[in-house]
């Protein structure tokens, strides 16, 4: 037997499944010691710093603002933004009670600041979010909708309070677009499957963004919130529900803090947030209840990503709650650009909708390296495929020139409560899945064997993993094959 590697004996006795589990002794750090990949978390903390801003409010009433429920109050909010621009920052304040808006364009050394009461109302015309800004769409830049709030190179830019952020969209409204017949579209209305595939192409043959021109008539989903090549970014406190698509999605961005948010969004593709061709991010405090996944990891997607080549590095998450949602930290799929150095602490995720812990998807088409990615201290309770999942035949699989790698992968002190198995690895010959660590987890309530399909070295030490309960229901959900 290869040392490095662990022994699983499976064998069914009664129709139940027994797990032998050998546990492999590895070298493990003196008591005391922070693991290797850790050690660099204490920099990157340092390097991350929230935007401070002059003491000075602008309250949008004093622009014209007005919380009828009936007012658009767009402009009222774009001239509070750009005085406190011009006198070089501070707050724009919305008041408690109920504002309507169309989109909120921020600038450098705004606050942005919901107070607790307020509710900022997103109307869901589509022609308040023209004209259209220089934005990406499912990793691929183009000319579309603006976001609902947007920023566009700006640095020392937030969005705080305790207050709402409502983007109204729902099954009449936004999520339609995606063409799913549980949410509103019926054969033959408009959908976003010409216009997503043409942006594709165009992505493919290298069109010059300029002349990808969407919006009207295109039905491509803006995302709510989309600082692009900015710098200096908080995002804290505020609670945001019902977005057209992605929820939180700096692009291009450095030096971003995502901090006790809570986003409740059940829409088609309503990702919590994702950090996209990012560098220095913190997410911490947050809880995500979600329609996609809670956080999503992105570079840019097959040539489109390839040609802007900014990978996402160095991102921290921790103390965050997941609830409903694809997976609970995943990297891909738009992720031609690579990501490194991501680090996943002390979080609790538990839903029977929520499909996975920590996971990995691309294909030959997306490509990307994915490498140093350190998980610890997770508490899962049920999780309905795997604790971890690599998916290597997302989409359109193996066809495509741009093998995928995930390599240095390390999970410690990681426990479930209850999944259909701990890990399910889908790669295909010329990819690499290396280099995968379990360390001090407990995996309890494992219902079947592990689907493993291509996969180098994975090693364990003090792992355990218990089987289900012989008349518990299993009511799982059975990977693909």
């Amino acid at each position: 037997m290869n040392k490095r590697r662990a022994l699983w004996i499976y064998l069914l006795v009664n129709s139940t499944v027994v797990l032998i589990f050998a546990v492999l002794f590895l070298t493990k750090p003196a008591s005391g010691q922070t693991t290797p990949g850790w050690q660099q978390l204490p920099t990157l903390l340092a390097r991350i710093k929230a935007p401070m801003f002059p003491n000075r409010d602008f309250k949008i009433t004093d622009y014209g603002a007005v919380a009828d429920g009936k007012t658009d109050n767009t402009e009222a909010i774009r001239k509070a933004i750009a005085a406190c621009n011009k006198a070089k920052g501070g707050r724009v304040v919305v008041p408690p009670g109920v504002w309507l808006t169309g989109a909120i364009h921020l600038k450098s050394n705004v606050n942005l600041h919901v107070s607790e009461g307020a509710t900022l109302k997103f109307i869901p015309d589509p022609a308040k979010y023209l004209p259209l800004v220089f934005t990406r769409w499912e990793g691929v830049e183009l000319m579309n909708y603006s976001p609902l709030i947007y920023a566009f190179e700006q640095e020392n830019i937030a969005i705080t309070g305790k207050g709402t952020l409502d983007g109204q969209a729902d099954c009449e409204h936004w999520w339609p677009w995606k063409g799913r017949t549980n949410c509103g579209w019926k054969t033959g209305e408009p959908k976003q499957d010409k216009a997503r595939d043409l942006l594709i192409e165009m992505g493919e043959k290298n069109v010059p963004v300029s002349e990808r021109k969407f919006g009207k008539g295109s039905y491509l989903r803006p995302n709510f919130i989309q600082p692009y090549r900015s710098r200096n970014i908080l995002i804290e406190g505020v609670t945001i529900l019902n977005s057209p698509m992605w929820e939180i999605n700096p692009v291009l961005c450095t030096n971003v803090t995502v901090r006790g948010v809570t986003v409740n969004s059940h829409g088609p593709n309503n990702d919590g947030c994702d950090p996209e061709s990012c560098q220095d991010v913190l997410i911490e405090d947050c809880l995500f209840d979600v329609g996609d996944d809670c956080i999503a990891i992105k570079s840019g997607r097959d040539n489109d990503g390839r040609r802007v080549g900014v990978a996402s590095e160095n991102i921290i998450v921790r103390n965050c709650t997941m609830k409903d949602g694809h997976g609970g930290v995943v990297m891909g799929s738009e992720i031609s650009g690579g990501v490194r150095n991501v680090f996943v602490e002390n979080c609790k995720m538990d839903s029977p909708n929520l499909d996975r812990a920590l996971r990995f998807k691309s294909n030959a088409r997306r490509g990307g390296v994915i490498e140093n990615v350190f998980m610890r201290n997770v508490e899962v309770g049920r999780v309905a495929e795997a604790i971890l999942t690599v998916d290597f035949l997302y989409e359109t699989g193996a066809n495509g020139p741009h093998k995928p790698v995930v390599r240095n992968v390390q999970i410690e002190k990681v426990t479930s409560a209850s999944s259909p198995r701990v890990m399910w690895i889908a790669g295909f010959p010329g990819a690499t899945i290396d280099n995968i660590r379990f360390i001090d987890c407990i995996f309890r309530g494992v219902e079947a064997t592990e689907q493993l399909q291509q996969v180098g070295l994975i090693s364990f030490q003090n792992v355990t993993i218990e089987p289900m309960k012989k008349g518990r229901s299993r009511n799982s959900v059975e990977a693909k094959p």
